[in-house]
C-alpha cells in the first residue's frame, strides 16, 4: 500500500505517517518487490520453455535456452524454480524389442568404411540409417527409416510405413540423394546394418549410380551404428515410452512432428546449444 501511495506523488515522509510503518521497512519492501517481479517473470519464462519442449527438457537445457534468449540465469536457480513449480521431465527409457531385418546374405554385403568414426566437420560426408519398429493400437505396427547426417545429427529424410517394405528405405534415399547432389562438397558415405533392405540390388544400384560409398556394420554389432541407435533411443524416450498406445495414423503424425521439432528446435550440447538446423545454417553463414 505504501508503495502505491508513494507512486501517486506523495512525499515519503507523509506516506510513512499514513501507513504507520518505519522507513527501513518501506525500503525493504521496495527492494524486494523488484526481486519478486523478476522471479515471477523468470518462472513464466521457465514454464514457457518447458511447455515448448513438450516437457522433454530438464533444468540444464532450460538454462541454455534462456541464455540463448539473452537471459543470464544460474542453472541452480532454474533447478530450484522447476522443483517449486513441479516441472519434471517424466519420460523414462524402457526396453523395446528391436526390429531385425537381417535375413542372412541375400544380396551384397560391403565392408565397414565408417569403422565407428562418427564425427565429421563436413556436411553430408557421413550419413547413417536404420529401421526401427513401434507398436500401435489394434496390434498394428509402424516402421520408421530415417537418414541422419553425422555432421550435425540432422534427419535429412525419412519414411514411415505399416510394413517394412523396400520402399521404406528407397524413398528417403532418393530424397537424400537429391540433397547430396545439390550441396555435398565431398563424396558421401552412407552406413547401415546388414538388413536385407540394404543388401538389395535397388539400394546398391542407387548408391553406385550416384557415386555414394556404401558402408555396413559387422553382423550383429549394434555399436557399429551407435549414432543411429542413439537417435532412436532419444526419440522413443522423449515421445513414445510412457505414453498410451495410439492409432497408426496418430503415431505417424507424432513422429513427423517430433522429427521437425528435433531438427529445428531441440538443442544439442555438442552443437554449442543449437539445434541441428540452427547449427548448419550458422555454419553456412560463417563460411559465406
Amino acid at each position: 500500500m505504501a508503495l502505491e501511495i508513494k507512486q501517486e506523488g506523495f512525499r515519503l515522509k507523509d506516506v510513512l505517517v499514513v501507513v504507520d510503518i518505519p522507513e527501513a521497512t518501506y525500503h525493504y519492501h521496495v527492494k524486494n518487490v523488484g526481486k519478486e517481479n523478476a522471479e515471477t517473470k523468470l518462472k513464466e519464462l521457465i514454464t514457457d520453455q518447458f511447455k515448448q519442449s513438450h516437457e522433454r527438457y530438464g533444468y540444464k537445457r532450460i538454462t541454455k535456452e534462456l541464455k540463448k534468449s539473452g537471459h543470464q540465469v544460474n542453472h541452480k536457480k532454474v533447478y530450484r524454480i522447476m522443483r517449486e513449480l513441479g516441472l519434471k521431465c517424466v519420460k523414462f527409457m524402457r526396453k523395446s524389442r528391436k526390429y531385425n531385418s537381417y535375413k542372412g546374405k541375400v544380396g551384397k554385403v560391403v565392408k565397414n568404411r565408417l569403422n565407428r568414426r562418427f564425427s565429421t566437420s563436413v556436411p553430408l560426408q557421413k550419413l547413417v540409417t536404420d529401421i526401427t519398429e513401434f507398436k500401435c493400437l489394434g496390434d498394428r505396427k509402424l516402421y520408421l527409416n530415417p537418414i541422419l547426417d553425422l555432421y550435425n545429427g540432422e534427419i535429412l529424410a525419412f519414411d514411415i510405413k505399416q510394413k517394412p517394405t523396400l520402399d521404406l528405405v528407397i524413398e528417403p534415399l532418393k530424397k537424400t540423394i537429391e540433397i547430396v547432389k545439390k550441396h555435398a562438397t565431398y563424396r558421401t558415405t552412407i552406413h547401415s546394418d546388414q538388413g536385407w533392405h540394404y543388401q538389395h540390388n535397388q539400394w546398391v544400384k542407387t548408391l553406385k549410380e550416384n557415386k555414394v560409398f556404401q558402408s555396413m556394420s559387422r553382423k550383429a554389432t549394434c555399436a557399429d551404428n551407435a549414432s543411429m541407435e542413439n537417435f532412436f533411443g532419444i526419440l522413443k524416450q522423449e515421445m513414445y515410452y510412457g505414453e498410451r498406445l495410439v492409432s497408426y495414423e496418430e503415431l505417424k503424425k507424432r513422429i513427423e512432428d517430433y522429427i521437425h521439432w528435433y531438427n529445428h528446435k531441440r538443442s544439442k550440447e555438442k552443437l554449442a546449444g543449437l539445434s541441428p538446423v540452427e547449427y548448419r545454417t550458422q555454419s553456412c553463414q560463417s563460411a559465406a
